[in-house]
Formats: C-alpha cells, structure tokens, sequence
C-alpha cells in the first residue's frame, strides 16, 4: 500500500482482494482423500506425548531447583537465590503452557468430531481434556461450531467480529471529506478519528496485553468481543443463552459440571498443598495457555488484509478463505518457529485448512493444508500472514480499528480512517478477464 500525502489529507494505492468465486467442493478436491482419516488411537499417542513432555518439563524444573541452595551453589547475594528460583518457574509456566496448548488444540479436535470416528470417545475425550484446561467443553463446541460456519459473516461469526463506525460512536462517514473504501482520507477526518481510536505505543502494547491475558475468559463469561447482537453479558455457563436452542440445554449443564469439578480440584489441591504450589504449577501455564489461545486465534481472524462480508456477499467457501496461516513464534527464529508449531500441533500453521474442512486431524493437517496451499497459489490465493507473535498483535492491534456500516465486502480501517485493501470481483459473464470493482 502507497501513502501520498497531500496538503488537504492522505491519499493511498489500496492494494486488490480479489473475492474468491471458489465452491467447497473445489476446496476439498484439492486435499488427499487419505488425510480425512481419523484414529482414536493415534491421536490418544498426541495426548499422552504432551503430557509427557509437559511432566519432564516438571521434573527438569524440580531438578534444578535442588540446585539453587546456599548449600550446594554459591551466589553474590541471598535475593540472587529468589530471583533465580523466580526465573526458573516462570521457564516452566512459559513451557508447560505452550505444550499445553497443544492439548488444548485436541480437545478442541474433538469438539470439531476430529479425534475418532466414534462420537462418543470425541465427546467424552473433549469434555474431560477441556474441563481440566478450565473450558466448558460443550457451550464451547456449539459456539465455535457457528464460528465455522459463519466465519468472517458480520451478523452471524461469533467472535472477533468488527466494530463498525456507528457502534464506535465515530461521526457518520462523509463522502466529501473520505472515501468509504479508505483510500482518501481529509486531515480534518483524520485528526477525529486519530482522537477517538488513536493509541500511543505505551497504550497499543497495554491494550494488546491486556487482551491477551483476560480475552478468553472475558468471551466465555461475557461475550466480550463476541457478536455485538447478542445481549449484553451473554455467557457460555447460561443453558438458556441466544446462541443454544432448547435441546442443549444439559450439554451446557454437563460443561458446567465438568468446570465445577475443575475448581474444585483447584481448591482442594490448594487447601492441601497450599495455594503457592497452586499458582506456581498450575494458574501461570494456565494463564499462557489462555494467553496463547487469544493470540493465535486472534492473528488467525484480525489482520487489514481479510475481507469481512455481509449476507448478500458471504458463502461458506469465502468465509473459510477469509483467514490466515502463521508460523507461531516464528519472528523468534527457525528453532522457535519449529517448537511453537509442533507444541500447540499446527493450529496456527494449518488454520486455513482447518476451515474448509474441520474434521481433518492434526497429524494429516500439514499434509492437506500443503497441497490445499498449492490449489489456491494456482488460484492467486495467499493466505500466509506474519509470524504469529507480540509483535505482529501489537501492529494488528493498531492497524484494525472499524469497519464501514456499508458495504457488502469490508476491510480494517486504522486510527486514520485507512484501509490496505478494496475488494474486487471476476466478471464471471465476460471472457475477458478483467476484474471489475464492485
């Protein structure tokens, strides 16, 4: 995207989103018929290497614990021997939560009917692996089962669905002084908006991490940055909720059970063993793995170049196309990128492919996503992002302000009123190839 700055505003050379004209059909034709195979055995194997990597994750910490004593190591100060002792559990919260991710990411497979063919090992697997990661498995599984089949829908999505300009409270749009694309932009307009929305770095990090930290339990309990047309204070613990019908209503009563015995444990195990073991072995991974839910599936959904569309333009097939892969941890470098991909088992890396098709598990994700990559590469199609990082929610975070109230296909503007991206469709009743705005 090309600025121009001129002495009444902004100019800038939008780049094109061609709106795909893609079937499903087409989208699962791409993919290897092998790789919607499903095994309750082979993905039990992934449960129990996570756990066992997360249990010598514990045991090296403890190790090493035995070490930092007075008796047997040597430092320049006593509080040296806290600091390090503080250093070496906040490793093991960092690691057990990130591999814990990745059972998170498989109770979330069997949410999805992806862990076995057998409905009933998928339910019963998901329910007491996401229970113990503080999850109400099956409020959560109807709600994400929408977000798939609206997702990138303004009215329909469940969650990181835009503000528009009106719901901001931002002044009408004025065509004189901007364009509803966001390719024009008058400095009066600009300063407005920069007041209302605008964010120093100090505020966009705060703002970023403070999303990440509270975002997921805000959106269970709250709905916040949930589908602004449900009623204030929607929450994933209430049968009675909009998004379940009637006949759920003891699915949501079982999930609330299994988060009942959830905390109940944490109590238990506090009163027993104190609430300092509590908080060092359990609520800081637990923490992380909140912490990296919000992350990938936020960079997954929220960036200036996807589209978001309304009801006269959305179809399942876009709605799939209209998020990214990233490489999780990959600004860290090749070692971290490698780690952070295969602890939380590719759910950042195989994102798209696990839109066109959800039943797909883990293991043959990377197998499907490439050759669904290399379909729609032929196709003009990249839906690769930045890596998945601190960094990259900071800039997005700054970069996705509002979307217009108009408009059938809409795209991110900033705290100025811009927009990266103008959609664009194929003129399906010419041969000639042009693709015609709209």
């Amino acid at each position: 995207m090309a600025l121009k700055e001129k002495t009444d505003g902004l100019t800038v050379e939008q780049d094109t989103f061609v709106v795909p004209d893609i079937t499903i059909k087409e989208l699962l034709g791409a993919i290897p018929t092998h790789c919607f195979k499903r095994s309750a055995l082979r993905s039990s194997l992934y449960i129990l290497w996570d756990s066992f990597v997360i249990g010598c994750i514990y045991k090296g910490a403890t190790y090493l614990d035995a070490f930092i004593d007075p008796a047997v190591i040597e430092l320049p100060h006593p509080f040296a021997y806290r600091l390090a002792r503080f250093a070496l559990w906040s490793l093991y919260g960092f690691w057990t939560g990130l591999f814990a991710t990745g059972l998170w990411v498989i109770g979330h497979e069997c949410g999805h009917q992806a862990f076995s063919e057998s409905k009933f090992i998928n339910n019963t697997v998901g329910w007491a692996v996401h229970s113990a990661l503080g999850v109400p498995y099956h409020a959560w599984r109807i709600t994400h089962g929408q977000h798939h089949a609206a997702t990138g829908h303004m009215t329909n999505d469940q969650v990181f669905v835009p503000h528009t300009r009106s719901e901001l409270g931002l002044a009408p749009l004025d065509p004189s002084k901007e364009d509803i694309l966001g390719s024009r932009v008058t400095e009066e307009v600009m300063k407005e908006l920069w007041e209302a929305l605008g964010d120093s770095p100090i505020g966009a990090v705060l703002g970023s991490a403070t999303y990440l930290l509270g975002g997921w339990p805000a959106y269970i309990i709250t709905n916040a940055s949930g589908q602004a047309r449900y009623p204030k204070g929607t929450s994933h613990f209430t049968p009675n909720a909009v998004m379940f019908k009637p006949h759920q209503h003891w699915q949501i009563m079982v999930s609330n059970a299994g988060i009942a015995l959830w905390l109940s444990g944490l109590v238990a195990w506090a009163y027993n063993r104190g609430i300092w073991e509590v908080l060092t072995l359990y609520i800081v991974p637990y923490l992380w793995v909140n912490h990296w839910l919000v992350l990938i599936t936020f960079l997954q959904h929220t960036d200036p170049l996807l589209p978001h569309y309304r009801a006269n333009e959305f179809t399942f097939a876009r709605g799939a196309l209209a998020t990214l892969d990233r490489n999780l941890l990959g600004d860290c470098g090749s070692i971290m990128a490698w780690i952070g991909a295969h602890a939380t088992n590719g759910i950042s890396e195989t994102h798209v492919l696990h839109h066109v098709s959800s039943k797909i598990p883990h293991y043959n994700a990377w197998e499907a996503s490439a050759a669904l990559k290399k379909f729609l590469r032929g196709r003009g199609m990249h839906l690769e992002g930045g890596p998945g990082g601190w960094a990259e929610v900071v800039r997005v975070f700054k970069e996705c302000k509002f979307v217009e109230d108009e408009g059938d296909v809409v795209f991110f503007k900033n705290a100025y009123g811009v927009a990266q991206m103008k959609p664009a469709f194929v003129d399906n009743a010419s041969d000639s190839g042009i693709e015609l705005e709209k």
